[in-house]
């Protein structure tokens, strides 16, 4: 097996203006657009209070980022599927008189070399400006995503984001915000990860780091490994690898009581589903649940046990997600392996939530409440 390298990020950033009128109706709805490596998702909902209603959803397994490892560009069926799953967006969009929206992509248009021709491929054929984000929006908006679920007992914060392409990785420090305080000042963070003007003592980001490894990417990285197991402790080996730069990890002994960690990801739901045994999804159960390192292993296991076959016909893991969910679960042991924890939060959210909040925020129309 040749020696894997970790991928290149390029940027390819186009400019969109913003066309949002002056003063918000607080009626008015809210869109916002993740296109990932592997998956397109949309969420339009409408402010209330301090949070905000589901009003229509849209989520599609387009594997945009299919072969980029190898080329470096999109592929055109990877794109003419995504263009199909973006003409379903438009016309929710408007169905519902949508004006307020934010539409971005992320890893697999900041690699591509070709990402530019992709960008007004869509605009010709969806009317749709997608907009290319830096990881360090990334990384803020799945933060701010995760607000509602920050204990007011942590101190110490990690939130992770599981990506297709890349996974981005926030320690938050909380000790100096008063505990009732502790879920705002991560919302406040939609404007940035420098402390800024508050009311309130500011959340510290002692470090924030994008891996460009995702579970599409990394198991591209280790396709050519025959033997189940070996691949998987490979993947896991090396995502550890590239963590070297993040601050946290050079800081051994992490105390665990005050420390948090929230999973945002398909992979974290997916784990948490298989722990609770569900035979059909249900995000009422699995959204805010809480695991231990113990439990998390315990499904990783059985997971190895089953094989990949087992793993395709397991209702809990899906069949669009079958061949992702081990690289994933790499990812997820590697993180744990570093930083041991009695509370693994799962999220079912992530960037399209963070941006509907930062957009809400921004135009003010939540209540600046407790959650």
């Amino acid at each position: 097996m040749s020696q894997p390298r970790a991928p290149k990020v390029r940027n390819h950033l186009k400019p969109v203006s913003d066309a949002r009128p002056a003063r918000p109706d607080p009626a008015d709805l809210y869109a916002a657009l993740d296109l990932g490596t592997n998956s397109c998702r949309m969420l339009i909902a409408q402010p209330k209070g301090s949070q905000f209603h589901v009003v229509d959803s849209f989520s599609k397994s387009v594997q945009l980022g299919q072969g980029l490892e190898a080329t470096g560009n999109l592929s055109r069926s990877s794109m003419a599927r995504t263009v199909g799953a973006l003409k379903i967006c438009q016309k929710k969009l408007a169905r519902h008189g949508v004006k307020r929206m934010r539409l971005v992509a992320t890893e697999a248009c900041r690699r591509a070399t070709n990402a530019e021709e992709f960008i007004g491929l869509v605009e010709r054929d969806t009317k749709l400006a997608l907009e290319i984000i830096e990881p360090e929006e990334e990384a803020r908006l799945a933060v701010v995503s995760c607000a509602p679920l920050v204990s007011t007992k942590t101190e110490q914060l990690l939130v992770v984001d599981i990506g297709g392409g890349s996974t981005e990785l926030v320690w938050i420090d909380l000790s100096r915000v008063p505990r009732i305080d502790r879920p705002r000042a991560i919302m406040r963070l939609h404007s940035g990860f420098e402390a800024g003007v508050s009311d309130i003592p500011a959340a510290k980001v002692v470090d924030w780091i994008s891996v460009p490894l995702g579970v599409a990417t990394l198991k591209d990285q280790f396709d050519d490994v025959q033997d189940d197991p070996a691949r998987f402790a490979l993947m896991s080996w090396f995502f550890e690898e590239n963590l070297a730069e993040f601050s946290p990890y050079n800081e051994p002994n992490q105390v665990r009581e005050g420390f948090q960690i929230i999973g945002t990801s398909g992979t974290v739901t997916t784990v948490a589903a298989s722990h609770l045994g569900l035979k059909r999804y249900d995000r009422n159960k699995v959204d805010g649940l809480r695991m231990t390192s113990d439990q998390i292993d315990r499904v990783i296991q059985t997971y190895l046990a089953l094989g990949p076959t087992g793993r395709r016909d397991d209702p809990r893991i899906g069949r669009d997600r079958h061949s992702l969910i081990m690289s994933g679960a790499a990812i997820l042991q590697a993180l744990l392996r570093v930083w041991p924890t009695d509370r693994l939060s799962v999220a079912d959210r992530g960037l399209r939530e963070g941006l509907l909040y930062a957009q809400m925020s921004a135009d003010g129309v939540l209540e600046d409440g407790p959650f």
